[in-house]
């Protein structure tokens, strides 16, 4: 079932909230009500010379505006241009403000104090004309960001150097230079009462499904919560299993990766204040590659894709099959191999199942403290504590060096995943394999991965199988999912993800 399905829909609104929220008259005085105790609410009196508007308040939040755009494009107009000053009547002066008599880009007028107040906390100027109970909004928003970086968490080595932003717009903006196309359309909702922010829908008409577009704007709608302040305030709402380990949206900081998507049939989301993008549906072979696959030689490419695969399986099953082996089956294990084993753990105390657990554990402790530090020190730290505290725990026979190897084995692999949510997933996976393993023996190892394959098969993104396409097709199509092929001969788009206009080269 749906997740959506669990949510009320609401009606549709260009800034949707479940009800109007203020009331009164549009005043001054109703304004300063509402944002009382708001040092950097401004509220700046102007007198238009010889006009029966007389004065008006220039309204506006210091620092979600700019005040050069305030001072030069709204107040200087209003006290100067011979326009306004002898406009006839009131509505006249509006109608002149509303069309060129102020210069601005963006003008509106407001008759509700819900509307002005959406206007104020989102950079605009408000000039309340308490006459007419009326106000005019005025687009003014302050340039200060932070400016186009490199790409920090998903390293960039043949593609484009660029990274998301937390601003909605700068980031669509980067997205149409990826794809300057009047067929990539923008929807843009609201999410959160009181953070009220911007959510962008990107798709590319006629080739993502109509349908996966309106579900997921339909389900955006439905989330009703006070606000968005991280990825995951959103995910949880559009995804079809939240309970899962495994990610089901495609994170990315890359607008490269974000356009790949967006041409392959899927479609992004953009929220304003997160300086990632969000790719749906998102399923577990679209998570094992890179944009820099496209760059590569095929050869190259297919190797590095396998190569990742592997590191998936060793990450998951490597320590609890040498818990398995070293507990209740030993005649797998070659004579030398043994031999070498019982010798280095003759002096050790524990079993190998307690030595992997810790080791495990240990790693985990190891990996946070190397994220939450400084990155001058978190480096430092986690060479000190895999290098001196390890080979000391091996010098006092507290563990076995197989331990050390198998875990430092596994825990390398995981970090060979595309995607961290994925690395994130496998460690866990990997802790309960190895505690099943321990009850269990090989037994409970194969029990425990039929269970995740059953787990992984039945799951849906948006009415796509989570392991698609290798559940669900030819071999051909399961052999392009595991290999890269010449691009030359990759002439057709997934027909999970688009109905029409499949082919995408001549």
């Amino acid at each position: 079932m749906l997740l959506s399905t669990f949510f009320k829909k609401k009606d549709s609104h260009p800034h949707p909230r479940p009800v109007p929220r203020y009331e009164g008259k549009i005043s001054v005085k109703t304004l300063r009500d509402l944002f009382s105790d708001c040092m950097d609410f401004i509220v700046r009196d102007v007198h238009i010379t010889g006009h029966a508007l007389g004065n008006v308040s220039v309204c506006y939040i210091d620092g979600m505006v700019s005040g050069v755009h305030v001072s030069e494009n709204i107040i200087r107009p209003l006290t100067e241009s011979p326009l306004l000053i002898n406009a006839p009547n009131a509505r006249s002066c509006m109608d002149l403000m509303l069309h060129g008599g102020v210069y601005n880009y963006a003008a509106r007028e407001r008759d509700s104090l819900d509307d002005i107040v959406w206007d104020l906390t989102h950079g605009s100027c408000a000039i309340i004309l308490e006459r007419k109970n009326v106000a005019l909004t005025f687009e003014t928003k302050s340039a200060e960001h932070r400016s186009i970086e490199q790409p920090t968490v998903e390293k960039s080595v043949l593609g484009s150097k660029d990274s998301f932003v937390e601003i909605v717009r700068i980031n669509t903006s980067l997205v149409r230079n990826k794809l300057r196309d009047p067929d990539l359309k923008l929807k843009q909702t609201t999410v959160g009462r009181r953070s009220s922010t911007s959510v962008a829908v990107m798709y590319m008409q006629n080739i993502a499904k109509p349908e996966l577009v309106q579900e997921i704007q339909r389900r955006l709608d439905s989330i009703d919560i006070d606000g968005i302040t991280s990825v995951g305030d959103l995910e949880d709402y559009i995804v079809d299993n939240p309970r899962s380990l495994f990610p089901q949206v495609m994170h990315t900081e890359r607008p490269d990766r974000f356009a790949i998507g967006l041409l392959n049939g899927q479609v992004g989301l953009l929220a304003d204040g997160l300086p990632f993008g969000l790719l749906l549906p998102g399923t577990l072979p679209e998570f094992m590659r890179v944009p820099d696959d496209e760059a590569r030689h095929a050869l190259v490419a297919s190797f590095l894709l396998v190569l990742r695969w592997l590191a998936f399986g060793l990450s998951l099953i490597l320590p609890a099959m040498l818990v398995a082996v070293a507990l209740y089956h030993q005649e797998m294990i070659p004579s030398k191999l043994l031999l070498s084993m019982i010798a280095a753990k003759q002096q050790v105390p524990f079993t190998a199942a307690a030595e992997v657990l810790g080791m495990l554990l240990a790693f985990e402790l190891l990996q946070e403290a190397g994220l939450r530090l400084p990155s001058s020190v978190g480096q430092t730290v986690s060479i000190i504590g895999a290098l001196i505290v390890g080979q000391s725990a091996v010098e006092a026979r507290v563990i076995s060096p197989i331990a050390v190897i198998v875990v430092a084995l596994s825990g390398i692999a995981g970090y060979t995943q595309p995607n961290q949510e994925i690395g994130a997933a496998l460690r866990i996976c990997r802790l309960v394999l190895v505690i099943v393993t321990l009850l269990a023996g090989m037994f409970g190892l194969m029990m425990g991965l039929v269970l995740l394959l059953w787990c992984l098969c039945s799951m849906e993104s948006f009415g796509l199988c989570y392991m698609s396409p290798l559940v669900d097709s030819k071999p051909g199509d399961i052999l392009k999912t595991l290999l890269r092929f010449p691009l030359r001969k990759n002439k057709f788009r997934d027909p999970r993800l688009t109905d029409s206009n499949r082919r995408r080269q001549a």
